[in-house]
């Protein structure tokens, strides 16, 4: 459990208790008593937690530790489900406000709390009173673990001194250099080259050229430039080897420059005769500086720090190399904006088979003379190095292991094995994988750990996943204006991808399988994944994610046990009927969840018992063939993302299935929550009619189709668009586009309706189907008003005559205009002389059936 979220939970509880109870003066008295206790051991609680994120081996040396932690998080999370009820409350009574329905239902809440008050406590007092006692109760035994926390500053200290020992290189190689031929010539060969630097583009660091090696831990980054380093002889006047590893200090990097050339440590001590010193050595001089292992992270301290020490060596002269080995594209980044240089990488990747194999034979038979000999163990180490992902450390280790014993029977056991657990020996590939999580930002590390509920080699889609991270609270709250959960989810994605716990395989990123195990084993307690139809099987009651795939109805009738789940993926391959059955079971069980996900190709709908995951955030049905969502999902006024299109979804048959199953779900407004709504279609009907859009002010997507049922363009003004601050992507249809196209029925109406439907300026994407007016809306012949759209298309507009000032729009990149036929030419109506660039940014114009424009 991350530390950070101990905090706002506990802090939320209080001042919800505070306010709550001013009108309850009756039951004040204990529930002060209480609350200042939990005042009180709220930082030590903090402490605590904070002690066992940082050194998660503690839980393992003490089991007592970590069952107390589990009944803190027990608690922690029953009082945020009880605020989340609370908010989920708050959300119905104002839904039930904008209903004008506020006076009857007041009154009968009035008649029912004043009654409950003269028998029992309210029922929402008496939650919060068990709420805080339980959290009152585990906080009191805070104490008996309080000594972990202060001593766990100190040991972590010691802890990190002695990772630098461990870690720290030399340039020396200790082993032959397998399958790394390509990679070392070409940084050889980019040593050797004269810089290319252009001669006017003067820089401080203009005599100085950057290589950044990034790839995974155990990739062999350091034992490649160890057989660089010592093939060079004559290219360079200096050479200098650094090991930076996690004990980054600026005066001691200087420190091991100066050493590392004069061979004894330096005697000046202050930073200002380091730095002169170095200088004085590089001078006029063209070197070579190896930064070996750099962790740090991008911000603007760290580019500080880095500015200290390579400010020195901007007076190398020309043809000065800088090679740096990270694990972290971020590293490259920070260095590259520091000495003002574009960005060189070096990314290492895993050894292909072959290597591997060599590599695994060098270390399995290190004292075997005659390989033919073993002729069935070398048929089995091929199969062993197919499951070691190409990593040079990994199969090292292996073979180490292998060569302890050449017995068929051992070789087998350990191709049968986990490499990174324990059967395996000593194994220090996950320790070393480890370091990568701990360097991450609390937050982060969530969002990371949570990804192992996948199965091995997953194609992760980002936006998808940044989604999930929203909906189970891993993303913290913007504190920048304008800034969206999506947006600081998406920071949260690309960070991960910088330092390489995803790679890129557009359009999708998958995780390395070493980085996917050890989410695993960090996640152990949290997350857990069930394939196949076997039972039983053995979950722990700590378990918050499960993943289950199975056709096994028995196996899926277990889940119902685990009440704390927050969130559930199935995968089920068994009959629709039993489905149904046990879903509507799970949804009157698991009231936790804030995350589902269904995938059963064959399922037709979800069961109404759906209402009772009043805390559900994120619903998945895009691999089903439902055709209709239940009326009851409208009363989870939680819920922020429904994703219910499959990959199928822009044919024709399936937009007119999914069209159906969100037009027969009335009363829509009603998910308050909601981030994303890819298709919400108009009728001349109660539930159906466009105000329902009224309250959706947390909208980023929204679909708008059928607007020729708007039958009063004042209708259109409720949907109040222009209040969606949140609101990037705009979709708005009358009639259906893939249709035959309707009749010009009202060209006033729709110019109306148009002009109505005003989005706020922040606006990116605007598409605009079948649209019959004649002329634009006001707001879009205001280029100061669209100026931050990056997309328009327009199609099947068979009446617009003048199209807006698009080529004034600053960030526009894609414009989309399709059968038009009465279109003649654009606005254009420029400021000034006359002379203002026209589409500054467009990438892509697509023009048809334009057969009037005006060129």
């Amino acid at each position: 459990m991350a530390d950070w979220l101990v905090g706002p939970v506990v802090d939320r509880i209080i001042n919800a208790c505070s306010d709550y109870l001013q009108d309850q003066f009756r039951w004040q008295t204990g529930m002060k008593e209480e609350l200042e206790r939990l005042r009180v051991n709220h930082p030590k609680i903090q402490a605590v937690v904070s002690a066992f994120s940082t050194q998660a081996d503690i839980s393992d040396q003490n089991p007592a530790l970590n069952d107390w932690i589990w009944l803190l998080r027990d608690a922690i999370d029953e009082a945020d489900d009880l605020l989340d009820e609370l908010e989920y409350m708050k959300l119905k009574k104002q839904l039930i406000k904008n209903k004008k329905r506020r006076k009857v239902r007041l009154a009968i809440s009035f008649l029912k709390r004043t009654g409950q008050r003269a028998l029992k406590i309210d029922p929402y007092l008496k939650r919060l009173t068990e709420v805080v006692q339980k959290l009152d109760k585990v906080s009191a035994e805070v104490g008996t673990f309080l000594h972990l926390a202060e001593n766990a500053k100190q040991q972590q200290q010691k802890q990190e001194l002695e990772l630098y020992k461990t870690r720290e290189t030399g340039s020396l190689p200790k082993n032959d250099l397998v399958g790394r031929g390509k990679d070392m010539e070409f940084v050889m060969q980019w040593l050797r080259n004269p810089s290319n630097e252009d001669p006017t583009h003067i820089t401080l660091y203009k005599n100085i050229s950057l290589l950044s090696i990034v790839g995974h831990g155990g990739m062999g980054k350091t034992a490649l430039l160890q057989h660089v380093y010592q093939d060079l002889k004559e290219e360079f006047d200096l050479k200098m080897w650094v090991c930076v590893s996690n004990n980054f200090e600026v005066k001691k990097v200087i420190a091991d420059m100066l050493e590392c050339l004069k061979m004894k440590k330096p005697d000046v001590e202050s930073l200002d005769a380091l730095q002169r010193s170095l200088k004085s050595e590089v001078m006029s001089k063209k070197f070579l500086l190896v930064l070996d292992d750099v962790w740090e992270e991008e911000q603007e301290s760290d580019k500080s720090k880095w500015e200290n020490v390579f400010s020195p060596l901007a007076y190398g002269t020309l043809g000065s190399k800088i090679l740096v080995t990270t694990r972290m594209d971020s590293v490259a980044t920070v260095i590259a904006k520091v000495i003002k240089k574009k960005k060189k990488t070096l990314r290492l990747k895993g050894l292909g088979d072959d290597e591997s194999l060599q590599l695994l034979n060098i270390h399995a038979f290190a004292d075997v003379e005659n390989l033919d000999n073993h002729k069935q163990l070398r048929s089995i180490a091929r199969e062993i190095v197919k499951t070691l992902s190409g990593s040079p450390l990994a199969i090292k280790v292996v073979g180490g292991v292998l060569s302890s014993s050449l017995n068929v029977s051992h070789w087998i056991r350990v191709l049968n094995s986990d490499i990174g657990s324990a059967s395996l020996g000593q194994s220090n590939i996950m320790h070393i994988l480890r370091l990568s999580y701990k360097f991450l930002p609390r937050p982060l590390q969530n969002c990371f750990t949570f990804c192992s509920i996948f199965p091995q080699d997953h194609n992760f889609i980002r936006d998808d996943l940044v989604k999930m991270w929203i909906s189970l609270g891993f993303i913290q709250t913007p504190s920048i204006s304008g800034e969206t959960m999506e947006d600081i989810g998406g920071k949260c994605f690309d960070i991960l991808v910088k330092k390489s716990f995803f790679d890129n395989f557009e359009p999708y990123y998958k995780m390395h399988d070493f980085l996917h195990e050890l989410a695993q084993s960090i996640s152990a307690q949290e997350c857990f994944r069930v394939v196949g139809d076997k039972e039983p099987f053995r979950i722990l009651k700590t378990i918050r994610h499960l993943f289950v795939e199975t056709s096994n109805i028995e196996v899926l009738r277990k889940i119902i046990e685990f009440k704390n789940l927050h969130s559930l993926f199935l995968r089920y391959r068994g009959d629709d009927q039993d489905f149904i059955q046990i879903l509507t079971e799970l949804f009157k069980s698991l009231r936790r969840i804030r995350l589902m996900f269904i995938y059963h190709m064959d399922l037709k709908l979800i069961p109404e018992e759906i209402a009772n995951l009043i805390h559900l955030r994120y619903l998945n049905v895009r691999y089903t063939d439902i055709t209709r969502l239940p009326r009851t999902l409208n009363n989870l006024h939680h819920l922020q993302f429904i994703i219910y299109k499959n990959f199928k979804w822009n044919l024709c048959n399936d937009r007119r299935k999914l069209q159906k199953a969100l037009s027969e779900m009335p009363g829509i407004g009603m998910l308050k929550s909601l981030r994303e709504l890819d298709w919400f279609s108009v009728k001349n009907e109660k539930g159906f009619k466009i105000g329902e859009l009224e309250h959706l002010n947390e909208l980023r997507r929204l679909r708008i189709s059928s607007l020729e049922s708007v039958k009063d363009a004042k209708e259109a003004c409720i949907a109040k668009l222009c209040e969606k601050r949140n609101l990037t992507d705009l979709w708005l249809v009358w009639g259906d586009e893939s249709k035959t196209l309707r009749n010009t029925l009202d060209t006033v109406l729709d110019e109306e309706v148009l002009e109505n439907l005003q989005p706020h300026n922040k606006l990116e994407h605007l598409r605009i189907y079948a649209y019959m007016g004649a002329k634009s809306a006001r707001w879009m012949d205001n280029a100061n008003y669209i100026f931050n759209l990056k997309f328009i298309e327009l199609s099947r507009c068979l009446e617009w005559e003048t199209l807006p000032p698009f080529e004034q729009l600053p960030f526009l990149k894609t414009l989309f205009l399709h059968d038009m036929p009465k279109a003649k030419c654009f606005y254009n109506k420029f400021h000034g002389n006359g002379k203002a660039c026209v589409f500054p940014s467009l990438e892509r114009l697509d023009i048809t059936k334009l057969e009037a424009l005006e060129h």
